[in-house]
C-alpha cells in the first residue's frame, strides 16, 4: 500500500478509546461494574503499548479516556499529553447512553471530565459514547454535551447495528444545529458505501475481523472517490492478546476477541502509510473554512 495512492495526501483522524478489557459491553451482562476493581487491570500496559506504537509511526491521536481510568492511573493522562495527544472524554462508568435519564448522564458525564481534566491538567473538548450509542433514542444528550462546553462529539455510527447506530445521518463531519439554539460538531467513524448501504470500516473490531483488502479498499475509496479524511479508532486492549479470557456468549467472544494477534500489525501497516492527527485538530481544518464562508456571505 503506497501513500501517494491510498492516502492521496489527505491527513486523517485517528483515536483510542481507553477501557481496559473487562469494561467493554461484551462483558457488561457478566461483569458487574461493582467487581471491577477485582479485576487485574491492564490498561496502563496496554495504553503504552499503544504510545509506543505512535511514536514508532509519528502518529498523534486523540485519545478517549474513561472517568474511571482516569481517577486511578493519572500519570498515564499526563503521559499521553505529554506525547502531544489530545485528551477527551469517554463517560465515566461506561454506560450505553440510553440506559440513562438524562440527569444521569449529565452527571455521569461531568465526573468523568473532571477527573480527566484533574489527572491530565489540561482542558477537554470532545466526547465520545460506550459503544457509539448516541442513537435516535438518545440524541438529547447532545444538547447537555454542548450545555458543559463540548465542541464536538463522536458517537453517531451511520451504519446499522444491533446495539448503535443512525444509518441515514451524515457520514462526513459536521455540525448540528440543536433544538436549544447551540451547536455542536459531530465527527462520526468512518463508513464506506457499497450498493447504497453504509459499511463500517477502519475501526475496532472491524479492523481485527474484516480481511485486509477490504481495508485498504475502504481506504482508498474514502480518499480518492469523497475526497474526505478516514477516522480510525481502537481500543488498547485489541492489542492484547495475552489478555484474560472471559466468559461471553458467542457473539460477544468473537467481537471481542478475533483478530487480537493481528491488530497491531494491521496498525503498523496503515498508521506508516498516512499522515495522522487529534480529532480536534482535525475539526479545526474543517471548522475554519465553515466560518470563513458564513463571513463571506
Amino acid at each position: 500500500m503506497g501513500r501517494a495512492d491510498e492516502f492521496a495526501g489527505i491527513t486523517d483522524g485517528l483515536s483510542v478509546d481507553v477501557e481496559d478489557y473487562f469494561q467493554v459491553e461484551a462483558f457488561a451482562h457478566r461483569v458487574p461494574r461493582s467487581q471491577w476493581p477485582a479485576f487485574p487491570s491492564r490498561v496502563r500496559q496496554n495504553t503504552e503499548r499503544v504510545l509506543r506504537l505512535l511514536e514508532r509511526n509519528r502518529c498523534r491521536a486523540t485519545f478517549f479516556v474513561l472517568g474511571w481510568v482516569a481517577e486511578r492511573e493519572p500519570s498515564l493522562l499526563r503521559d499521553i499529553v505529554q506525547s502531544g495527544h489530545e485528551i477527551a472524554c469517554h463517560s465515566h462508568l461506561h454506560r450505553r447512553v440510553h440506559t440513562l435519564s438524562p440527569l444521569e448522564f449529565r452527571e455521569d458525564v461531568m465526573r468523568a471530565r473532571d477527573a480527566i481534566e484533574d489527572a491530565a491538567g489540561v482542558a477537554v473538548a470532545g466526547f465520545r459514547a460506550p459503544t457509539f450509542s448516541i442513537t435516535r433514542q438518545s440524541l438529547w444528550a447532545l444538547e447537555i454535551l454542548a450545555e458543559l462546553g463540548f465542541t464536538y462529539d463522536s458517537s453517531i455510527f451511520p451504519v446499522r447495528h444491533d446495539l448503535y447506530g443512525i444509518p441515514d445521518a451524515p457520514r462526513g463531519i459536521h455540525q448540528r444545529q440543536l433544538a436549544t439554539g447551540q451547536t455542536i460538531w459531530e465527527i462520526p467513524p468512518s463508513t464506506v458505501q457499497l450498493a447504497g448501504q453504509n459499511l463500517p470500516a477502519v475501526g475496532g473490531g472491524y479492523l481485527r475481523v474484516l480481511p485486509m483488502s477490504f481495508t485498504r479498499w475502504a481506504i482508498r475509496s474514502i480518499h480518492r472517490r469523497e475526497r474526505r479524511p478516514v477516522m480510525i479508532y481502537f481500543h488498547p486492549w485489541e492489542l492484547d492478546p495475552g489478555q484474560p479470557r472471559l466468559q461471553a456468549g458467542w457473539k460477544s467472544h468473537i467481537r471481542h476477541y478475533t483478530g487480537l494477534r493481528k491488530m497491531e500489525g494491521r496498525l503498523d501497516e496503515i498508521l506508516a502509510q498516512g499522515r495522522f492527527q487529534p480529532l480536534l485538530e482535525l475539526l479545526q481544518q474543517v471548522e475554519q473554512p465553515a466560518m470563513q464562508a458564513r463571513a463571506g456571505k
